[in-house]
């Protein structure tokens, strides 16, 4: 895909739930849960607005959960191997169903679920689902496709077949001692021989911070003996999972995030992705990604389209916003991803990291404005909002299993609070006015970046000029701080003759506290781009105020930042 994109990560489960009064560990009868009929086309309607382009549906496909649907038949699942009330959805208990909690009518489930993907795409939006390929449930069980459940013709009297679809501990039990004993669980669960556990925890005994709820697959890798790989002929597994996926394209999805890629073998996604596209060219693959050695490979070799910028641009933003690190580092986040930039996934927020409002981050979430507009608009990078984000959900409640730990759980039946009233908004149940002020201020921000990224060529699918290294250091511009001030310049060209040239400038203060702040610009940023020296009008985007100035080789000129420290400025060069 050519340019920028916006994700809107969704967490159904909780986001559609205005329950305001949810109990910690409170069941689905009593904090409720969010529908797949809530996803309005007046929802759906304000997110385009917002600027969004595409949904991620997280925690879509069947887990295990605690909760039982009797009018349908379905039992809840073992507590031992199932965190929370409501489950992790990403212990997937059925690869072809959609959890029955999300409809209104479970016996209809699957049908509502096609129902909310055909709004989306009616409202212009591409929908992203969950692919998760490194593990499955201990409790998987497909209702839907039992002639495809995982391990049922293994011989599990082997640790390793290349043809099982699970590792296994022969001789030995699961056992759940180490979970009880923190958890205070009661009853017993037998698995027999034990599996290894999806975190590549090769013993019958996990731990309570180990995914003691899953168990790994097996693509072909040997890890008892040195991790030799056995891919001819291909491994079932592989086979088994590019029918899961064929299935959800099958059922509307336009792409996949894909769980923890790095801890399934390349050549499964090589082989995988490959296939999906000779039947949809423009599916779109995401890879959630940590180690940047192996980013090439997993773009080149893998196929993905575009990777998660974690351990770069995310880790570097944030230590940044908390005065650990300085803001001319950024320089060095994209310099190491280089010509894999604009395929990098760019976030301040999602599922897996803490809320930036949250006490465990920066409380404030205006603080986090520098970050935004650098992560936002920096490259062609496409950009990923978690929900709340937006109005600064916290992430501060003890919803049950998962505590107070700065995040929104993902195994319990809960609401955030800052986005109950926020949902109501966008579902067009109340105004703007009925939101309280710092959430309407922070929406505004985001809104009006988000709408710039899309809106603006030079932003979109224009071109990156780093102007960093220019300020540092240097006697014309001895104000500039590279501990706090970063800045860059953007450029659109036409193309075939159509369209218009402009020249974005974009200067953020981390420390939120320049009025104003002068920019360098070197002469090699004229010859790079092909810009005359000029007087121009330089319009900020942001409040859409303009004043003159002169684009000088080698010299300064002025902006005024707003009170969350950053500018974003246009000037058009034709």
């Amino acid at each position: 895909m050519k340019g920028k994109f916006i994700i809107y990560q969704i967490l159904l489960r909780v986001f559609a739930n205005t329950n305001d009064r949810c109990v910690s560990g409170g069941s689905l009868q009593l904090n409720g849960s969010g529908k797949f009929s809530d996803i309005t086309d007046e929802l759906l309607a304000s997110l385009r607005t917002l600027s969004v382009t595409h949904i991620w549906y997280t925690g879509v496909i069947e887990h295990a959960t605690a909760s039982a649907f009797p009018e349908i038949g379905l039992e809840g699942d073992n507590r031992l191997v199932v965190k929370g009330e409501a489950g992790s959805p990403y212990a997937i208990k059925d690869y072809y169903d959609v959890n029955p909690y999300l409809a209104d009518n479970p016996a209809e489930r699957m049908q509502e679920f096609l129902s909310m993907v055909e709004r989306t795409h009616n409202a212009g939006l591409k929908v992203i689902l969950d692919f998760v390929p490194n593990h499955l449930s201990r409790v998987y069980r497909s209702d839907v496709n039992p002639e495809a459940d995982f391990g049922r013709e293994d011989d599990c009297s082997k640790a390793f077949l290349p043809d099982n679809n699970f590792y296994y501990l022969p001789g030995e039990s699961f056992n759940a001692s180490n979970i009880t004993d923190d958890a205070g669980l009661g009853g017993s669960y037998t698995e027999y021989p034990a599996k290894v556990t999806g975190n590549d925890c090769f013993t019958a005994s996990p731990g309570k911070d180990d995914w003691y709820e899953t168990v790994k697959l097996n693509y072909g890798v040997d890890y008892m003996h040195g991790g030799e790989k056995h891919f001819t002929p291909r491994p079932k597994t592989w086979k088994m999972m590019l029918d899961v996926l064929l299935y959800w394209i099958d059922k509307g999805a336009d792409g996949f995030r894909c769980d923890m890629a790095e801890m399934v073998p390349v050549e499964f996604w090589k082989y995988a992705i490959g296939e999906v596209k000779k039947v949809r060219k423009d599916a779109i693959f995401i890879a959630e990604t940590y180690d940047p050695h192996l980013y090439k490979m997993y773009l080149d070799d893998g196929g993905f389209d575009y990777l998660y910028d974690k351990v770069g641009l995310y880790d570097t933003l944030k230590a940044i916003s908390r005065g650990e690190r300085d803001a001319g580092e950024i320089t060095n986040c994209w310099q190491n991803v280089d010509k894999f930039q604009e395929r990098m996934l760019n976030f301040l927020e999602n599922h897996d990291e803490q809320r930036i409002a949250s006490d465990f981050n920066l409380s404030d979430p205006f603080k986090a404005i520098p970050e935004l507009a650098v992560s936002l608009l920096l490259n062609r990078a496409p950009f990923m909002l978690y929900f709340g984000q937006e109005v600064g959900e916290r992430g501060m409640e003890c919803e049950g299993y998962s505590g107070i730990d700065g995040r929104t759980s993902i195994f319990d039946y809960c609401s955030a609070p800052s986005v109950t009233d926020y949902f109501k908004y966008l579902s067009g149940v109340c105004g703007f006015d009925k939101l309280d002020a710092r959430r309407r201020e922070l929406y505004t921000v985001y809104s009006r970046l988000m709408n710039i990224a899309l809106s603006e060529d030079a932003i979109k699918y224009g071109y990156t000029f780093d102007l960093e290294y220019a300020n540092v250091n240097n006697g014309a511009n001895p104000e500039f701080n590279p501990h706090c001030h970063y800045v860059f310049a953007r450029r659109s060209m036409k193309v075939s003759g159509i369209g218009s040239e402009s020249l974005i400038l974009v200067a953020t203060d981390f420390s939120q506290s320049s009025g104003r702040m002068k920019i360098f610009l070197p002469k090699y940023l004229f010859e790079c781009w092909n810009i005359k020296e000029r007087r121009v009008i330089l319009k900020s985007l942001l409040d859409g105020e303009s004043h003159d100035a002169v684009l000088n080789y080698d010299s300064c000129i002025e902006i005024r930042l707003d009170r969350y420290g950053i500018a974003v400025v246009k000037a058009n060069i034709d």
